[in-house]
């Protein structure tokens, strides 16, 4: 069976740089282990497969699979399918449009808010389904975590910032790099993998590098996502990674209450520059509510016999 499919290019104004996603829409039918295999054959940082929505009052029920898992929640999935979706429903405007998205996700219902523009990359921002939480994980020493970068134990940490687990649906290992020079010589080594971030290991955790020097004056953090148990080498932007990173700056930075908003840049080592918007609220020294946002671009379109 043809099964239609489109491939945007996903927190970027430009094609070719971003993070490339993959949907497969008119899904009904497929298991999990045909998407499994799709998503493989894709080979792309994630595939999104649209089914009927459970609730009519919803825009589609979603499955997201990396080419070796499938994922509760992702985010840059997430902008990708909205912004198609709003795109499908609308077609090309003569003027700029907001619409809403809402797709349900296995981490929950998920609110996405979508501008549409002439002529323009089209912009998209959710919700977070969940607040960021911490999980309690022992981890490898820091020497054992920077064998597993490529890196040395003195780049590992800044300020107050530690190696730590959040969550808010996909758990991610933070890893905070001394400076730009650092985390640009960082690679994964799989074989080490088990040693530094122990049990998380096994669930295909992404291990997710930051620091706070960055290429451009604008931007607040500097990052990069390696998880290669779940077939990612490397990943160009990492919207779910930036979700819980919510949590983490309100931890270890200690945020006044008000809202707050940050500019990751991601991708740019791998030739494939990336935007991620992060906006975050605190209520009495607590994380309250988190968004994420960013542009997404259609490549390319066809369809898929499956």
């Amino acid at each position: 069976m043809a099964r239609r499919y489109a491939v945007l290019d996903v927190f970027t104004t430009s094609a070719l740089e971003g993070n490339p996603l993959a949907v497969v829409l008119d899904s009904d039918g497929l298991d999990g282990q045909r998407m499994q295999a799709i998503a493989r054959e894709f080979g792309l940082p994630e595939t999104v497969f649209v089914l009927p929505p459970t609730n009519p009052a919803h825009s589609a029920k979603v499955r997201i699979f990396t080419p070796g898992r499938e994922l509760a929640f992702a985010g840059h999935p997430t902008v990708g399918t909205a912004v198609l979706l709003a795109a499908q429903r609308f077609g090309a405007v003569d003027r700029e449009m907001d619409a809403v998205v809402v797709l349900e996700e296995q981490v929950g219902i998920v609110r996405c808010g979508v501008k549409l523009s002439p002529n323009a990359a089209a912009y998209a921002e959710f919700d977070v389904p969940r607040l960021s939480e911490p999980l309690v994980e022992k981890l490898g020493s820091k020497g054992a975590i920077a064998d597993a970068l490529s890196l040395r134990p003195a780049d590992i940490g800044f300020e107050n910032h530690v190696p730590s687990v959040w969550t808010c649906g996909s758990p991610f290992v933070y890893v905070p790099v001394a400076g730009l020079e650092a985390i640009r010589r960082a690679a994964a080594v799989p074989a080490l993998w088990d040693v530094a971030f122990g049990s998380m290991a096994k669930t295909g955790v992404g291990a997710y590098l930051y620091t706070r020097e960055t290429l451009f004056r604008e931007n607040t953090f500097h990052a990069r996502m390696f998880a290669p148990a779940s077939g990612i080498t490397e990943d160009p932007a990492t919207g779910a990674a930036v979700a819980a990173f919510a949590g983490l700056v309100n931890h270890f930075d200690d945020l006044p209450n008000g809202e707050h908003s940050y500019r990751i840049e991601q991708g740019f080592e791998m030739g494939r520059p990336s935007l991620i918007d992060l906006e975050v609220e605190v209520e009495s020294g607590k994380l309250t509510a988190s968004r994420i946002g960013g542009h997404a671009v259609r490549i390319a379109e066809g369809s898929i016999e499956a």
